[in-house]
Formats: structure tokens, C-alpha cells, sequence
């Protein structure tokens, strides 16, 4: 489901467990995303194994479905924490749907009544990815939300279901990916912070750059611009045209691609 207001094109995450998993298998597959639809070369092979060119519509994670006791009461827990109130419509007595859109996320959440069978609080592992971790827990604190410590896991990769192999602190090498915090909602659906510093090569959409926040836009204009000066001290010139060479390199460090030179 989809309320109006809400934009399309949303960017996949894909963690680092992914990740290694497919370099361990040697499985995976290379893909090329266009205008609605992605190409992949698909492991089932043809009559002379050679791997089929497969093309499949785009199918973009918009909505995630809360499921709560109190709708009033997570209304005002969510729009306490930031998140944008796109919708409370009620159609019925027995029918009520409200969305609500974390800060800078391309997808929703929905709860209300008769939105859902799950029991309220079923839901967990549910993953909001910031920037700074150590920030957002004190947002996160000041709003209300009695987020836990921050946490990084022993595995390495990912973290364990519930509080199992956490161990106190954030990643020691601060790596992307491995540190996180949780906190709950009253009815106890549990939510997960993951830092995400530096996407893997290949885990976005190279035909889109965006970014969620003015502060992420002027930090990434401040590497292009380190970088440029670099630039310029290595050719001994002035670059008239900067502005170009500072789009490519944001383009390129977003979607993982060779950065210009």
C-alpha cells in the first residue's frame, strides 16, 4: 500500500553479511538497473551453459507494516521521535491506517487498526541506518525513545537475533556497518540503528544520487573538494571546470564506481 504524497525510487540496502556471503559462494550476480525494471544474469543456465539474460520489474520496498495496540499512542511515540505524519485516515469504526516516514527514509511505516493480524509488539529487527550513531542515540534520547547503549556484535558481521554476542561499544575499528543501538516502540516492536559510514561498492543504485540530509550533501561536497584540491596539485592548474569534476566525483563515490583522478 502506498498513501499519495509518498515518492517512488527507492534504493535497496544491502548489508555486509550479503555481501560476504556472496564473495564466499562465488554467487553472485551482476545486475544493471534501468528505468523500471533490472537485468541479471541468472545462475540457471541454458542448453550450452551459458547464463541467461533475465529481465524482472523493479519491486521497490515502500511500506513496513507495525503492528500496535494503541494507535494514538505510537502516533504520538513516532511523531515525537521526527517522523513525518503522512496520513491518518479512517474509513470505518473498525478501520484506521496511519504513516509515518523516519527522517531522510525513502520508505514508510504504517500502523492503525485492522492494518494487520501480527500481535502488537511481534515485530523486530526492524533497521534504520544513520550516520553517526553516537549522535542519533542522543537524539534519540532527548526525544523519548530510552534507546540502549551502543553495541557492535562478536560475529563481525551483521548482529545476532535478540541481545545474544552483543559486546559494549561501537565497532573498535569504527568500520561501516558494524555498530549499532536498539530501542523500542511502547508495544515493544524493536528497532535496530545500524551506522553506515560507506556503502559497499555495488549495494546502490548507480543511475540515482541522492542524499538525506544538508548535512550529508555539504560533507560529501567537502570530500569533493578535498579531492579536487588534490586534483589541482597534481596538474599544476587551475580547473575552470570544477564543477563538473565535483559531480563526477560525488556521482561515482555514492555509487561505488572509480573515483575521478
Amino acid at each position: 500500500m502506498l498513501l499519495p504524497g509518498r515518492p517512488y525510487g527507492i534504493p535497496g540496502h544491502v548489508d555486509a553479511a550479503l555481501l560476504s556471503a556472496r564473495e564466499a559462494t562465488g554467487s553472485s550476480s551482476p545486475t544493471v538497473r534501468g528505468a523500471g525494471n533490472t537485468t541479471f544474469l541468472s545462475p540457471k543456465t541454458s542448453d550450452n551453459n551459458r547464463a541467461q539474460e533475465v529481465h524482472v520489474m523493479d519491486m521497490k520496498l515502500e511500506v513496513v507494516v507495525v503492528p500496535v495496540s494503541d494507535v494514538d499512542r505510537a502516533k504520538d511515540f513516532y511523531t515525537a521521535l521526527g517522523w513525518r505524519l503522512d496520513a491518518d485516515v479512517t474509513t470505518s469504526e473498525g478501520f484506521r491506517v496511519v504513516q509515518v516516514t523516519p527522517p531522510g527514509s525513502p520508505a514508510s511505516v504504517i500502523f492503525g487498526t485492522s492494518v494487520t493480524s501480527q500481535t502488537p509488539g511481534s515485530a523486530q529487527g526492524l533497521h534504520l541506518i544513520v550516520d553517526d550513531i553516537d549522535v542519533a542515540r542522543g537524539e534519540l534520547k532527548e526525544l523519548g525513545a530510552d534507546p540502549s547503549d551502543v553495541f557492535h556484535d562478536t560475529g563481525g558481521v551483521f548482529h545476532h537475533a535478540g541481545t545474544d554476542a552483543r559486546v559494549p561499544g561501537p565497532d573498535p575499528q569504527r568500520g561501516s556497518y558494524g555498530s549499532f543501538l536498539s530501542f523500542s516502540d511502547p508495544d515493544g516492536n524493536g528497532w535496530i540503528l545500524q551506522e553506515v559510514t560507506t556503502r559497499l561498492p555495488g549495494r546502490l543504485d548507480t543511475t540515482t544520487t541522492s542524499f538525506a540530509s544538508v548535512d550529508g550533501l555539504a560533507d560529501a561536497l567537502r570530500r569533493a573538494a578535498a579531492a579536487h584540491g588534490e586534483h589541482e596539485a597534481r596538474t599544476g592548474a587551475e580547473d575552470p571546470d570544477w564543477p563538473d569534476w565535483y559531480a563526477r566525483y560525488m556521482v561515482s563515490e555514492q555509487a561505488g564506481t572509480e573515483l575521478p583522478s
